[in-house]
């Protein structure tokens, strides 16, 4: 994967630099978390799986944010934006047609080439799957790139599920196999699982740990009994992916947020191998 690297487009401008971006589609997902299409007004944003990249309005604020939308051509890509302060609240504020600033994007990426002719097993919970569903979308747009794909889903209540109608395009298709839970039903007419997500991974049948990468995003209090499920299920620390999107800030790795030990998370992930990070006080 690799750190990032100072990148420029064809016309020479910066990923250092903002860029303007407008708001194309617009849709409220839960009670805190926003679904935006932006389209960069000069370029394609020519990102890859799992990167972010730094949004901004002048006067107001910065603030990292994963691109959710799988990488194209196109000058459009897609984010879900939760409202947690002053900057995410003036952004769900503005309209259609109205603009950002776009620094990025940045970040090691989902190593989704090298993976090609394995299974995937992907383990999101919460806003984690913001980053990963460029990486499933991808690698459903590429079925045949691919073996078994299972999609792992997890949330605090019914009312927190995001991507609604495409959980339910996931869980019709009949070369995926999408299981979801939440931790909590009450005063729902929520009928699947209940419970946190690694109630999920005992109904996992004929995954083989030996050709399956795990790619596991969501809060941190998720990763530790995921990694240990994994470990339960044989799997080894080389074939687990994970994202630690942990205190980012600036993107350049020049704030120290985001920095464990000598590791930088802005700039030398936020996806890991977790056999890289595994021995990093705090990491998980």
């Amino acid at each position: 994967m690799g750190n990032c690297q100072c990148q420029s487009n064809t016309k020479g401008s910066s990923i250092y630099l903002p860029e303007i971006a407008r708001i194309t589609r617009k849709k409220l997902m839960t009670d805190v978390d926003c679904f935006f299409e932006f389209e960069m007004e000069k370029r394609p944003l020519g990102h890859k799986y799992g990167q972010f990249v730094e949004i901004s309005i002048p006067g107001i604020g910065e603030a990292p944010i994963s691109i959710s939308s799988a990488p194209s051509s196109s000058k459009k890509f897609e984010m879900v934006i939760r409202n947690v302060g002053e900057l995410t609240s003036v952004i769900h504020g503005l309209n259609i047609g109205e603009a950002i600033g776009v620094r990025g994007p940045y970040g090691t990426t989902f190593p989704m080439d090298d993976l090609k002719g394995k299974s995937l097993l992907y383990i999101t919970g919460g806003i984690g799957l913001v980053p990963a569903r460029s990486a499933i979308l991808h690698s459903l747009a590429n079925r045949n790139d691919y073996k078994d794909i299972t999609i792992l889903f997890g949330c605090k209540d019914p009312s927190q599920r995001i991507f609604v109608d495409e959980l339910s395009e996931w869980e019709k298709r009949p070369d995926v196999n999408f299981l979801e839970t939440v931790d909590t039903a009450a005063n729902s007419n929520w009928k699947g699982n209940v419970g946190v997500i690694t109630t999920l991974m005992p109904k996992l049948q004929n995954v083989n740990p030996d050709n399956t990468v795990a790619i596991v995003v969501g809060p941190p209090i998720m990763y530790k009994f995921v990694i240990m499920s994994l470990h339960d299920m044989g799997f080894t620390d080389d074939h687990i992916v994970v994202s630690l999107e942990r205190r980012m800030k600036c993107g350049v790795g020049k704030c120290g947020h985001c920095q464990i030990n000598h590791i930088y998370v802005c700039q030398d992930g936020p996806v890991f191998y977790f056999s890289d990070i595994k021995d990093l006080k705090e990491a998980i």
